[in-house]
């Protein structure tokens, strides 16, 4: 049996990382696998957990950390989130193709420890569309969309660290 390939989808937040992923996902004729990331954030409205996220205390993140249970992990607006290793090595070993969608400082660490993986960079097609992005989900105070805006500037430096950059003009496209 061959091993699966592990693919890394991140990107600056708002350029649609969890959109693509959940269109791919949805094609029938994928045989991949999405790893669900935890993150000490609280669940937001229409998110379940164990779906959009493993969700759990920050104490309970440190012990995982300490316990050399994530295969990366990063803060991110005050709240941490990674990967948890188990899952992904099972399905890597069983065959199946696994999709991190994680954020820039989490990929990096994963590059380190997976050098065969496919990187993905997912960008906007404009600066000024991730805003309207940003803004148009509705869900974040103007404070905080303005901090995601400029560290998405600052990530987008991060651009040559990829194998592959997509340009999220349409989904479709994208997909």
């Amino acid at each position: 049996m061959s091993r699966g390939v592990l693919f890394v989808m991140s990107g600056p937040s708002g350029t649609g990382k969890g959109t693509i992923c959940n269109e791919l996902l949805a094609n029938e004729n994928n045989d991949v696998f999405l790893s669900v990331s935890s993150t000490t954030r609280e669940k937001r409205k229409g998110e379940t957990d164990g779906v959009t996220y493993n969700y759990t205390t920050v104490e309970n993140f440190k012990k995982m950390i300490d316990n050399g249970e994530m295969l990366e992990y990063a803060m991110y607006s005050g709240n941490y989130y990674g990967t948890p290793k188990a899952y992904v090595q099972e399905q890597l070993a069983q065959g199946n193709d696994v999709i991190l969608e994680i954020e820039i400082q989490g990929a990096m660490q994963v590059k380190k420890k997976f050098d065969t993986g496919v990187f993905i960079f997912l960008v906007p097609p404009s600066m000024e569309e991730l805003y309207s992005r940003l803004t148009g989900r509705g869900r974040e105070s103007m404070e905080l969309i303005r901090e995601r805006f400029l560290k998405a500037a600052e990530e987008m430096k991060c651009v040559n660290d990829y194998g592959y950059v997509v340009v999220n003009d349409t989904v479709q496209e994208a997909v």
